[in-house]
């Protein structure tokens, strides 16, 4: 569809369009089929909404509304997961101290059964010390074999 019957739609289909506005539509209409055709099929598929509209109305009974509102003004809130952290600050305090004891519980674990701590330099350090100046004023070079050989037996 062109712009020129995008752009004044909604008016053309309801007739709420400037005379001017509605020549310039019938024209491009009168020249272009496609819009036309599109035209067509709108207009023929608001006519199939109007055909299911009633004329009957329906009137509630008399106690219709007050029901209504007595229900709910006696409906609870139904709880929601994000209703726990917002609204019950116990629980969040609760949640707060049970996440703090789960951690000092699993901490003091860790520690007591860690048992494994080296006691020398570790084989890099020793490697890394190579490249430094003392080393070179060692008596050898075999002071390094000596050490790593002497971390391993422990």
């Amino acid at each position: 569809m062109h712009a020129v019957v995008v752009d004044a739609l909604e008016e053309y289909l309801t007739g709420t369009l400037e005379p001017a506005e509605l020549r310039a539509i019938d024209e491009h209409l009168f020249d272009c089929s496609g819009c036309r055709e599109e035209i067509r099929g709108m207009q023929d598929l608001s006519q199939c909404f109007v055909s299911l509209k009633s004329d009957e109305v329906w009137e509630p009974s008399a106690g219709f509304y007050a029901g209504v509102m007595e229900r709910l003004h006696r409906a609870e809130p139904a709880p929601s997961f994000a209703g726990l952290f917002s609204l019950n600050f116990a629980f969040g305090r609760r949640l707060v101290f049970a996440s703090l004891l789960t951690l000092a519980v699993l901490g003091s674990y860790m520690v007591s059964r860690e048992t494994d701590y080296p006691v020398g330099p570790s084989p890099e350090a020793i490697m890394a010390q190579q490249d430094w100046p003392a080393f070179d004023s060692a008596p050898a070079r075999d002071n390094m074999l000596v050490t790593l050989t002497a971390y391993e037996q422990r």
